[in-house]
């Protein structure tokens, strides 16, 4: 086991990158404490696996240098690394039994076949195969074949770290659960190094004690799943944690107040007026339906996802999403054609989100059409966040036009956002 440090490590496939849009991994400084459980994720074509390649040795960086426990090993092979992977597809040796296939690793190092045998049956029982032992892998289907790649990869306990790209794609859902809890439990046996890549915010947030959030080739955060859910450094981390994400208005911060589509929403304390662009996140989870105030609210649709439900809808032209409890009563207005505070949804302290029906068709619930309202609440950490635009760090390009850095706030006498630098 090694602690992996990536030092100015940067990459692009084209053969003379011209500037930082030609580089698929931005330049970065990152280090994997040994003995952690990582996970990486973002969104599909953000690096990841680009990433994990490189600490393999499958792909040399184009920039940077990538150190095990120390020693540089940014030329070095991948078999020189000692390090163990499992690739998103299976890769097995057909005309083997499984437990050859298992077996692989350690008798290429000459391993004691007592010890083969016992750790060969400790890893098929992990992965459930310990009754297909002596069935050849040919005739396996594709998950089964899955988890012979991912016991091949957990087999060896003397690696320097387990990487996984995106091992349970073809795994039915049951079994993923059941494996990712196998994981947890070889790791805190063992203590590897593990870093797992995935775009499920799902397997990340329950098989990591860490978790390095990626976008467009960049770390944008590294934390604990509680971390990203309550401090999302950035609007793409508080965007894409959670379900739904965070919901982002367009908001201008001016003393004691923050001002959303020209109406005035009160802070916890006072700052000065923000210079670059500046959105207020609030989670659905923290929206809640009342009768007064708010923000102008358009709902498009209901989905009914049993436990809850959830409201899409749009406020100052930007999606936005509340969940309520179901059996919550809904209110509609009868026309489309109301005044701007006729439904309505409001910041994190005082003040109302209204409702009012797109459509301006039908009742909700039985009920009629009736003014109703959503407010905010900070009963819990994580439930909103302000942030503020840093052009020239992030020289316009960090999330493009779409994310915004973070800044600090007080909303509602409560630090809901890391401290930092000042606006």
């Amino acid at each position: 086991m090694s602690e992996i440090i990536l030092s100015k490590l940067a990459h692009s496939y084209l053969p003379n990158p011209k500037g930082e849009a030609d580089f698929a991994l931005k330049e970065m400084d990152h280090v994997w404490q040994d003995g952690g459980a990582y996970a990486l994720l973002g969104s599909s074509g953000c690096g990841k696996t680009t990433l994990l390649n490189i600490i393999s040795g499958l792909v040399r960086p184009s920039h940077g240098r990538v150190l095990f426990g120390g020693r540089d090993v940014t030329d070095a092979p991948t078999a020189a690394r000692n390090i163990a992977q499992v690739f998103q597809f299976p890769v097995v040796y057909d005309t083997m039994t499984v437990r050859d296939n298992l077996a692989v690793p350690l008798r290429n190092r000459r391993m004691d076949p007592a010890y083969v045998t016992v750790r060969v049956n400790q890893i098929a029982q992990m992965i459930g195969m310990e009754d297909r032992l002596n069935h050849k892998a040919r005739g396996l289907t594709a998950d089964a074949k899955q988890k012979i790649s991912l016991g091949r990869g957990m087999v060896r306990e003397d690696v320097n770290a387990i990487l996984f790209d995106e091992p349970l794609t073809v795994i039915d859902p049951h079994m993923k659960w059941e494996l990712r809890t196998q994981l947890k439990s070889l790791h805190r046996e063992f203590g590897h190094t593990m870093i797992y890549v995935t775009h499920d915010q799902t397997e990340a947030l329950t098989f990591a004690d860490k978790v390095v959030v990626m976008s467009e080739g960049r770390v944008v955060q590294l934390g604990t799943p509680q971390e990203l859910f309550e401090t999302p450094a950035h609007t793409f981390v508080g965007y894409f944690i959670g379900s739904p994400g965070m919901n982002l208005l367009e908001a201008g911060i001016d003393g004691t107040h923050a001002t959303v589509n020209g109406l005035q929403v009160p802070l916890g304390a006072g700052y000065a007026p923000t210079t670059g662009r500046t959105q207020i996140g609030i989670r659905p989870e923290f929206v809640s339906l009342a009768t007064t105030g708010g923000l102008p609210f358009a709902l498009h649709r209901i989905e009914d996802v049993g436990r809850h439900r959830i409201l899409r809808g749009e406020v100052a032209g930007a999606v936005f999403n509340i969940i309520v409890a179901e059996g919550t009563e809904i209110g509609a207005d009868k026309t489309a054609s109301s005044s701007p505070l006729t439904r309505s949804t409001s910041m994190p302290t005082t003040g109302a989100l209204r409702l009012s029906h797109k459509t301006g068709e039908g009742r909700f619930n039985g009920q009629d059409p009736e003014q109703q309202s959503v407010v905010f609440s900070v009963a819990s950490a994580g439930a909103g966040r302000v942030f503020g635009g840093y052009p020239v760090d992030d020289r316009g390009e960090l999330f493009g036009t779409r994310h915004v850095r973070q800044q600090r706030v007080l909303l509602g006498r409560r630090w809901l956002v890391r401290r930092g630098d000042p606006f």
